[in-house]
């Protein structure tokens, strides 16, 4: 038969009694253990089998004098056929869900900027609208996300693809670029000046991302490219609470994304120094595996993600 017809299973009227005896063949390797467990007699068992190697027209298993062995055709038949009733298993668990009100488990990966405003809008939004729906979320590099994301342990992320990174079989929507700005503490004397030039600010104690991450990457060859030399007297570290607390206690300048800034400016942690730096981030966005089918809950999330972006990108 054309097996290269992508519905070939209709016109071969697969059942799902067959796909569940492939997986029983697997566990088992025996016919007469298999449909035992599918409360099958022998005979129908291997009727069953044999019917779909004709449909298929390759040969399945390998008969032993003390069982079967699924042979490569065997061997892909089974992998599909764990897949297709797993899948089933979930579309019955959505079900359920929507039936209860739209509950069950969303998990979600983001990178520190778009945690800050419009992951917790969409949230917040979502809530409103499925209050027992559990969401899961993991605050990460976009490195961890993606090798999360891989192994399926994430719904989708909102982060970047780098270039190092292997992007097959995902799909990426960009939102927005990523600007970055130099923060200092509330009342810090620079923040009176509105003629700030890098030469202000190139020998001013730094706190800053470590060396071979790309935002100090990038905010190094800010300085070079303007004939200076990157700062010298610096402090490395990524830890919020670290920072926060050194940019308190002494007039060292932060450099972080400006979404970030803007966030814990509203609390009047920091203050945003009034210099616009020609340093940013690559553009981040939604990511997903392509072959990943979301649940209601994550593809409620994720139209919500959608309509915070427009709103604040």
């Amino acid at each position: 038969m054309d097996t290269t017809n992508p519905n070939w299973f209709l016109k071969a009227r697969l059942k799902t009694r067959q796909l569940l005896l492939l997986i029983a063949l697997d566990d088992y390797r025996n016919i007469h253990r298999a449909a035992e467990e599918l409360h099958m007699t022998q005979p129908a068992a291997s009727k069953q089998v044999k019917d779909l190697e004709e449909m298929l027209d390759v040969r399945l298993f390998e008969r032993l004098p003390r069982g079967m062995e699924p042979t490569i055709y065997g061997e892909t038949m089974i992998r599909h056929a764990r897949m297709a009733l797993t899948s089933l298993a979930l579309a019955h668990d959505d079900i359920v869900a929507l039936k209860a009100g739209l509950a069950g488990q969303v998990e979600v990966g983001v990178i520190m900027a778009p945690a800050m405003a419009l992951l917790p809008r969409a949230i917040a939004r979502i809530k409103e609208q499925a209050p027992l729906l559990r969401i899961g979320v993991q605050l990460e590099s976009s490195n961890v996300l993606l090798d999360k994301l891989k192994h399926g342990t994430l719904d989708f992320m909102i982060g970047r693809i780098l270039e190092k990174e292997d992007s097959t079989g995902l799909i990426y929507e960009e939102l927005t670029e990523e600007p970055a700005c130099a923060v200092v503490r509330p009342g810090h004397p620079l923040l009176e000046r509105r003629d700030l030039t890098l030469a202000d600010i190139a020998e001013r104690p730094w706190i800053l991302p470590s060396p071979g991450s790309i935002l100090r990457h990038r905010f190094d060859m800010m300085f070079l490219r303007a004939g200076l030399q990157p700062p010298v007297n610096v402090v490395d570290t990524t830890a919020l609470l670290l920072v926060t607390a050194l940019l308190q206690q002494t007039d060292a300048l932060h450099v972080m994304p400006l979404e970030v800034a803007q966030y814990y400016a509203s609390l009047n942690v920091m203050s945003i120094l009034p210099i616009e730096l020609p340093c940013k981030m690559d553009a981040f966005g939604i990511i997903r595996q392509q072959d990943h089918l979301l649940s209601p809950g994550a593809d409620l999330l994720l139209k919500a993600v959608r309509a915070a972006a427009a709103e604040i990108y």
